[in-house]
């Protein structure tokens, strides 16, 4: 990486930062491009040079927000023996992320919007990939192993996905100690369906 690359790495680091602060302290529609102007010292084109919207930057933050879960979990994976172990830790640390994260409210409040771009929607839909390609690969890895019954793993990824954002949107309203256990559940009534007897 040459000078004037770091220099832009450094700049778009320092805007994404900034702006983090903001949208935890503010929430996602209450910050605008002059807050984040504001805050940063940076001019608005070089904001949209780095990121193209307000809407650009925050996507921004929740991948990053998703590679440090993927990094957590790579860290801990290790520690469980079989992939119902793993289904359950997936879960709780799913629990742990939603109801710890500085962003989760303003993520909320970014994925209700109704006004999407097709920028948006296209990189929400690859971070939807993301998501159903691991949960494939572990649910293959139990199937593999005798410790679930075959099936279809592709589809009871999008099945086991579609449960983990059901118990996200629903936790919203439940004590942190409940939001625990609701994945839980979730894991064990999706397990009833696929462990073999």
């Amino acid at each position: 990486m040459n000078q004037k690359q770091l220099q832009s790495e450094q700049t778009k680091k320092k805007i994404a930062v900034a702006a983090r602060a903001l949208f935890v302290q503010k929430g996602y529609k209450a910050t605008s491009i002059e807050d984040i102007v504001g805050a940063t010292g940076s001019s608005k084109g070089n904001i949209y040079y780095h990121f193209k919207s307000k809407e650009g930057l925050f996507l921004f933050l929740i991948e990053e927000w998703d590679r440090e879960w993927e990094l957590n979990w790579e860290q801990s994976e290790h520690l469980y023996n079989t992939t119902t172990e793993k289904l359950y830790a997936v879960a709780e640390q799913l629990a742990t992320d939603d109801l710890n994260h500085p962003l989760t409210k303003a993520a909320d409040e970014f994925f209700h919007n109704e006004e999407k771009t097709s920028e948006v929607e296209s990189r929400m839909a690859e971070m939807n990939a993301k998501h159903l390609a691991f949960n494939q690969k572990l649910l293959q890895e139990g199937i593999e192993s005798g410790e679930f019954k075959p099936g279809d793993a592709e589809r009871l990824a999008v099945v086991l996905e579609a449960i983990f954002f059901g118990a996200n949107h629903l936790s919203r309203s439940l004590a942190p100690d409940k939001t625990t256990i609701l994945y839980r559940d979730a894991v064990t009534v999706f397990l009833n369906g696929v462990a073999e007897e």
